[in-house]
């Protein structure tokens, strides 16, 4: 039988419960580490630290933790740069690891008897050995079918997952208080953003795209709630690529070239503005997997993070070409700074750190997944 992790002082899952003690939200994509620290006081979310460093070269693979020693350093490096003395942190999984899967469960039964009664009925949904696998799960309402069940949403992940993210915590001197789901966080952070956009129509559908280093996730949110994610190998490590390959540079020399500028005049033309083309082309290809997968056939709005989404100019062509309204992810646009925290900084990596953020917020458990 397998084991269900819940979310008490032991726990290292915690997908889906609320979380009382403050955490840092500590995102380990393909090619950095990203913390941040937040605290609200009179209502108002503040950012107390934060920091971003790079990984060492396939530490990290399509999301997926190879050397933890290497990933448990860059977390600690980070730790130490950003001052945070929080010692307990929530990190995340990617949607493609992980099973979810809406069950009905007797509305009678207490938590401990729908963990009981999952226990032993896990095998019928989750397609994995189950002393492989974490669960969680959270009562999601009543059933619309059945008055006397509840839809219960079950949430699976293949345990060696969880633990390479909960060991390379550890060793960087943090409790792993929360392992989360990406779509999750970004749903979370979109609530802070959605207060800064004006969104009329009784039903908001929203596309995040979250461009990293290695890889494009689809988030659609329909009032705020996450109804479809989906994943695609594409993002800023291709233009890097390119740039190394055609003008003989090494990666950290093309990464700096890239933020920095100094690259030969021919890089606008010859490898930004089709790099920029082929993002775009991304995005509408992505959209139209989701229309025609769903009952949807357009979105309210576009919300654009991870590193490549801060490139100039690139909203403005998303815009253009889906004819929707875009933004630029900016969390922090309306949250108090902290002056140990360098403004002009976060307001460049602001658009990395949706999921860092989503994270963060879990420390605050009023009406937060």
């Amino acid at each position: 039988m397998g084991n269900i992790s819940r979310t008490g002082s032991t726990s290292v899952l915690g997908f889906l419960k609320k979380k009382k003690p403050a955490v840092l939200g500590v995102d380990i994509s393909s090619t950095t580490i990203k913390l941040l620290e937040l605290s609200r006081g009179n209502g108002a979310f503040k950012v107390e630290s934060y920091a971003v460093l790079p990984l060492p070269a396939n530490a990290v693979v399509e999301k997926n933790i190879v050397d933890s020693d290497a990933v448990a350093n860059a977390i600690q490096a980070a730790l130490l740069r950003s001052k945070s003395k929080l010692t307990s942190a929530a990190a995340a999984v990617t949607g493609s690891s992980v099973i979810t899967k809406v069950i009905e469960l007797d509305a009678d039964l207490d938590d401990d008897a729908m963990e009981a009664q999952i226990s032993l009925e896990a095998d019928q949904y989750i397609p994995y050995p189950l002393d492989e696998v974490a669960i969680d799960f959270t009562v999601i309402g009543p059933s619309p079918d059945h008055s006397d069940m509840n839809e219960v949403l079950l949430v699976a992940c293949r345990r060696e997952t969880v633990d390479l993210r909960v060991d390379a915590l550890e060793q960087a001197g943090l409790t792993a208080k929360v392992i989360d789901i990406e779509a999750h966080a970004i749903e979370r952070a979109y609530g802070i953003i959605a207060d800064q956009v004006n969104l009329s129509g009784s039903e908001d559908t929203v596309a995040v795209f979250d461009i990293g280093a290695t890889m494009t996730t689809l988030s659609v949110l329909v009032n705020g709630q996450s109804v479809y994610t989906r994943e695609q190998l594409f993002g800023g490590r291709q233009l890097t690529d390119e740039v190394q390959r055609r003008y003989g540079l090494s990666t950290e020399e093309a990464g700096l070239a890239k933020k920095q500028g100094g690259l030969p005049d021919d890089y606008q033309t010859e490898v930004l503005e089709p790099f920029i083309d082929a993002v775009v082309q991304q995005l509408v290809r992505a959209l139209q997997f989701f229309f025609s997968s769903s009952q949807y056939n357009d979105v309210s709005l576009v919300v654009l993070a991870g590193g490549v989404s801060a490139m100039e100019g690139l909203a403005e062509i998303v815009a253009q070409k889906l004819d929707t309204p875009t933004v630029v992810a900016n969390p922090f646009a309306q949250m108090e700074i902290s002056s140990k925290v360098d403004t002009d900084s976060l307001a460049k990596d602001a658009p990395a750190l949706m999921i860092a953020c989503g994270l963060a917020l879990r420390s605050f458990d009023d009406g937060q997944h």
